[in-house]
């Protein structure tokens, strides 16, 4: 029997493809604009580990060059294994040199690999209508594209994640209830349970903070797939051996200082927030404007009704989810990339919510089927043309350019201490040149230290200094008493965006 041109198969393959190519052409737009448009400062840590790796294994490179890439890149946060940043490196050879759009174009090939898996595993609990149309959130989301395609682990991490999940999922509707071992069925499943924690603890190794729904995923699944009995697994053990050691080995063992640093920063200096409503109420508001809570709704709805294997699998990730935020409470209505993981959650749940409604339209005709239609295909332009222009609203081509001078503006071997964007890092980038830096004014600040006075200290900060940069004229304002200091100095140079204040002079 032969499949017609026009059948239901071919067309929902065919809008597919379609889905893909529409989420990859967002995600390519500007595709050599310096990374600037998104998180600026972790976008650029990351360029500057990659440019060490990249610099250390560039026969043509010179001492100085590999010096200072070096000290660039010990000079920011290293908490996780550099993998994105040296396949990023290493694919500078073929483009002659660091170019973002290198990063960009494997960071968009990690999504749209997760998007297959994603979609096949909607098609699992719901019909291929309603997968297209939560697989279209997935890709034309505004901040979807915006954070999958920036460069830094959580894409990586996140793409994998999905896979594992897939793969697991695909183990638990294949087990057998065999335990032994011995039966066709518990063999026939060990390539899934191998490809599942190989996914899953890539993505754990490549960020540790996914374990939280990792690991909710492999606990909701094992429980409901084996029950009370899953230690007889030979499977289970195996998976779980896979998913923790690499993470363990560097996490625990090989990078302690860092993560033991990391955790008592971000976690137990700022868990006095979960104490608060407040707390919860801006977590709550942060994720409308990046998701639209009626959505996010929609999601949970969907966990809650989904078939029961769906539904364990959602229920266990969204508690790893609350898990995860309340370990990592400030990230959680500040940093935006940190619910990156959320997106394919949501999609999960929004596809089994939406399968009703689908089902429905699929049944009737006329006017009210081509309407659903149209408004569908004009909601997800809609949210194309929205992330198009949010990629396109700002150019940072002049940015180079700008640090390069402001590099330029002091000798390499002066003292310099900064009052400047990112932690440095514009400068270290696109200036070659590292400074002290001057304690920022932010919420984060203010959490941590609310009766601190930086211009009390001002002489103790600048102790050994030749020269105060500044360049981030904003902060200044918020500090009106290290600007009444500054003024009693002399300006050595003043420029378009900077101004330079010689400390020798007193």
């Amino acid at each position: 029997m032969t499949t017609s041109p026009l059948s239901p198969a071919r067309i929902w393959s065919a809008l597919f493809i379609l889905l893909l190519a529409l989420g990859g052409l967002l995600r390519l737009l500007d595709l050599t604009d310096p990374p600037l448009d998104f998180h600026t400062s972790r976008q650029l840590r990351n360029s500057l580990v990659a440019r060490e790796i990249y610099y250390n294994a560039l026969p043509s490179a010179t001492d100085e060059q590999r010096q200072l890439a070096t000290s660039f890149a010990n000079a920011v946060g290293k908490y996780e294994p550099p993998v994105i940043e040296t396949i990023v490196a290493y694919s500078y050879f073929l483009t002659g040199g660091e170019n973002i759009a290198v990063a960009r174009i494997w960071m968009t090939f990690f999504w749209l690999a997760a998007g297959v898996a994603l979609f096949d595993l909607m098609r699992r609990v719901a019909s291929p209508w309603a997968a297209l149309i939560a697989l279209a959130y997935y890709f034309v989301l505004p901040f979807s594209v915006q954070v999958s395609r920036s460069f830094q682990p959580d894409p990586l991490m996140t793409s994998a994640f999905v896979i594992g999940v897939y793969f697991l999922y695909r183990w638990s509707e294949d087990n057998s209830p065999l335990l032994s071992g011995e039966g066709l069925g518990a063999r026939s499943t060990w390539k899934w349970a191998i490809l599942a924690a190989v996914f899953l603890g890539l993505a754990t190794f490549v960020k540790i903070v996914i374990a939280f729904m990792a690991g909710a995923a492999a606990i909701a699944l094992v429980l409901f797939t084996l029950g009370r009995d899953f230690w007889k697994s030979k499977q289970v053990w195996a998976m779980a051996a896979i998913m923790v050691v690499p993470a363990l080995l560097f996490y625990v063992f090989l990078n302690q200082g860092r993560s033991t640093e990391y955790f008592f920063a971000w976690t137990l200096a700022l868990m006095k927030l979960i104490t608060s409503t407040d707390f919860y109420t801006k977590w709550l508001a942060f994720l409308g404007t990046l998701f639209g809570l009626t959505i996010v709704f929609l999601g949970i709805a969907g966990a809650l009704i989904a078939p029961s294997r769906m539904r364990w699998l959602l229920i266990g990730l969204w508690i790893g989810y609350l898990l995860y935020g309340l370990t990592l409470p400030f990230q959680m209505y500040t940093h935006s990339y940190y619910h990156i993981q959320l997106i394919p959650l949501i999609v999960l749940g929004l596809a089994v919510a939406l399968n009703p409604l689908t089902e429905y339209v699929a049944g009737i005709g006329g006017v009210g089927r081509v309407g659903f239609i149209t408004l569908v295909v004009v909601v997800i332009g809609y949210q194309a043309y929205a992330a198009r222009s949010v990629l396109v609203a700002e150019d940072f081509k002049h940015e180079p350019a700008f640090w390069s001078e402001v590099g330029d503006a002091f000798p390499t071997d002066a003292h310099v201490i900064a009052l400047t964007q990112d932690y440095g890092y514009r400068l270290m980038m696109y200036g070659w040149r590292k400074v002290d830096l001057w304690p920022l004014a932010t919420e984060l600040s203010a959490t941590r230290n609310p009766d601190k006075d930086n211009a009390a200290q001002f002489d103790e900060l600048t102790a050994g200094m030749d020269y105060f940069l500044v360049t981030a004229f904003g902060q200044l304002d918020k500090q009106p008493g290290l600007k009444k200091i500054l003024d009693t100095y002399p300006i050595a140079i003043q420029g378009d965006g900077y101004v330079l204040y010689d400390l020798r002079a007193k």
